[in-house]
């Protein structure tokens, strides 16, 4: 795609998880396209190493995505240095495993704490920070949360985490529920929901060699294959620009045929 592709210039976007893997790759999108970005996580090197890549239309916040601090921090970030805020994308989360996520009869109570606080209350908290904003300038603006395939397509055998799939699908009924209640406010509420992509916290099923042929199979578009970052920035930057002003309440797989495929 050329640098002019979306139309998000001059919007101003938080961007929760904007720092590594998908988040960081979608936020060089929106700001190679004019869009002015305040992007978090909990590392601080990330954050330096993001914001050098980003450029000077990128500020950062260090801070964990569960406290509900630094969402508040980023949306005062992003209003102090550009007098406003257009939307959020918010990409933070991740696998619970090591924690104790897995199939229902496994699953512990710190995996369950643990998982959906990463993947569902830090979901929450950016929301209903950007919400807040968003409502005080009566304006509008757009708010594009980050699901996954496993929200309502499972896979058993090798993506069996319970509290992960419980956290996933719950951001979509939060996201629809939101789009019904702030439609009349002109904000528009929206998933993207990714399989298998190549970040860090597919380095498991990267590694494993039936996982992959199993991918093989279930992922068929393009040979046959785990997605990359790209695959997804590009409905992630429309879904987040003027052009998608009449869409809300919308879940888009990017899937490359998971959710059609028979696996």
């Amino acid at each position: 795609m050329s640098s002019s592709a979306y139309d998000v210039d001059g919007l101003v976007f938080v961007v929760a998880g904007g720092t590594t893997g998908m988040g960081l790759s979608g936020a060089e999108l929106l700001v190679a396209n004019g869009a002015r970005l305040v992007v978090y996580s909990r590392s601080e090197e990330n954050v330096a190493a993001a914001l050098e890549r980003l450029g000077a239309k990128a500020r950062g916040i260090v801070g964990d995505a569960g406290d509900p601090v630094t969402a508040e921090a980023a949306v005062k970030m992003a209003v102090q240095t550009w007098g406003r805020v257009d939307g959020l994308y918010h990409v933070a989360g991740g696998s619970g495993r090591s924690k104790g996520d897995g199939p229902l009869h496994e699953l512990t109570n710190e995996g369950w704490d643990y998982t959906m606080e990463l993947n569902l209350s830090s979901v929450v908290y950016s929301n209903r920070a950007v919400m807040r904003q968003l409502l005080a300038q009566q304006e509008g603006g757009v708010i594009l949360n980050m699901s996954s395939v496993l929200g309502w397509s499972p896979s058993p055998k090798y993506f069996g985490s319970h509290a992960y799939a419980a956290a996933k699908a719950g951001i979509i009924g939060l996201s629809k529920a939101a789009a019904a209640s702030y439609a009349s406010a002109n904000i528009r509420v929206n998933v993207i929901a990714p399989a298998l992509v190549e970040t860090p916290m597919s380095a498991r099923a990267r590694d494993n060699e039936l996982i992959m042929e199993y991918v093989a199979r279930k992922q068929p578009l393009d040979g046959g294959r785990i997605g990359v970052p790209d695959d997804v920035d590009g409905a992630a930057a429309f879904l987040l620009s003027r052009a998608a002003r009449f869409i809300t309440g919308q879940v888009l797989a990017v899937d490359g045929g998971w959710t059609s495929a028979e696996g």
